[in-house]
């Protein structure tokens, strides 16, 4: 029997996203199928570039058409949607997905979540961006283990930094670069709003599947600025369990959603300490977070617990490090990379043109 396109496309209607629960035709996921001697060659578009199902999603491909007689090999290889821009200025163009860090208070963890979910993205095989949208208490330069250093410049170009494997290098941006550490920055909101604008604009970001932007606490200029100039594709909210510090995140949801912004999900830090003893110690309260998430109908993406080889890492400049091998948070933080990966997916399909929203903002 001679295999066909047509052939091959019924086989593919009965494969599913795991996420979406739809077929991959359906979701017009297949972008190309080549027949060449038995060998079928098959182009997937995946809705978030850091899937953490395409495993799962090779295997059923390669099972159904291998069904198909006449079938001999198949060899599946994979793309990655990039959101439109909903007819404005494309101030990054190279970058299919634009993720904000938010936090209605400082002191939960924002930061930290923030390169970990960057350094995990990118442990993932993506090419991910870190830009620390924070200027005035920048904390990405310590976290990363780069020093106070102004970055380089190739005309009016700025260079941004490279941390990791040379291979797939970790891109990062931050005030802290070129404020000295210690000095006070005493900006009003156009400052920021300029500076902001400089780091998405003239940064050689390149081709990127994610940029992870760590925002400032609370419900600002930050995350005004950065919802009016580019699509973001959605927002994570960190929160620790107690009551006082879940008021300030609902009203970081409610900012995210007045400004049009999906909330792609929910992160509580520091939901427990576990002792040296084994002993847990629910300092802060637990699952206030989970709680406030299902309430107002947000995913939750984890928890993770006050763990202090975390603390330790942050401090000694090593994203990467508790992100693998065998730690307790280790399983946590990778649980929380994949479940915002998956959640982006269901984003990017179902809203594929983002469109900035512009708001008239007076003093």
């Amino acid at each position: 029997m001679t295999v066909t396109t047509e052939n091959v496309l019924t086989a593919l209607r009965t494969v599913q996203d795991p996420e979406l629960f739809k077929d991959i035709v359906t979701l017009n996921m297949v972008k190309d199928i080549k027949l060449c001697n038995g060998a079928v060659s098959i182009q997937v578009e995946l809705t978030t570039p850091a899937c953490p199902l395409r495993g799962r999603i090779r295997g059923d491909i390669e099972a159904a058409v291998r069904r198909l007689d006449g079938v001999q090999a198949v060899d599946v290889t994979f793309s990655s949607r990039v959101r439109g821009m909903g007819g404005t200025k494309n101030l990054l163009p190279g970058v299919k997905n634009v993720i904000a860090v938010g936090a209605g208070k400082g002191g939960v963890g924002k930061s930290t979540l923030a390169v970990k979910i960057a350094a995990g993205l990118s442990l993932q095989g993506a090419k991910v961006g870190l830009m620390d949208g924070d200027v005035y208490g920048p904390s990405i330069p310590t976290m990363i283990g780069l020093p106070t250093v102004a970055p380089n410049l190739e005309g009016e170009t700025i260079l941004p930094f490279l941390v990791g494997a040379a291979e797939n290098p970790l891109r990062v941006m931050s005030i802290g670069f070129i404020v000295p550490k210690d000095k006070a920055l005493i900006w009003r909101g156009p400052m920021v709003h300029g500076v902001i604008r400089q780091f998405l604009e003239q940064v050689r970001w390149g081709e990127l599947d994610y940029l992870v932007v760590d925002l400032p606490p609370g419900t600002g200029d930050v995350s005004l600025t950065l919802a009016q100039l580019i699509p973001l594709t959605g927002a994570v909210i960190v929160a620790t369990p107690q009551e006082v510090a879940l008021a300030d995140a609902r009203r970081a949801v409610q900012m995210f959603q007045q400004l049009g912004v999906a909330v792609l999900g929910v992160v509580e830090n520091m939901s427990c300490f576990v002792c040296e003893h084994g002993v847990t110690y629910d300092i802060f309260g637990r699952g206030g977070a989970e709680q406030m998430a299902c309430a107002m109908g947000l995913p939750f993406l984890g928890d993770l617990p006050i763990d202090l080889r975390i603390r330790r890492a942050c401090d000694a400049g090593e994203p990467f490090a508790e992100l693998t091998g065998e730690g307790p948070s280790a399983a946590k933080l990778t649980r929380i990379v994949q479940a915002l990966a998956g959640q982006i997916s269901i984003r990017n399909l179902a809203q594929p043109a983002g469109k900035a929203v512009r708001l008239e903002v007076t003093e």
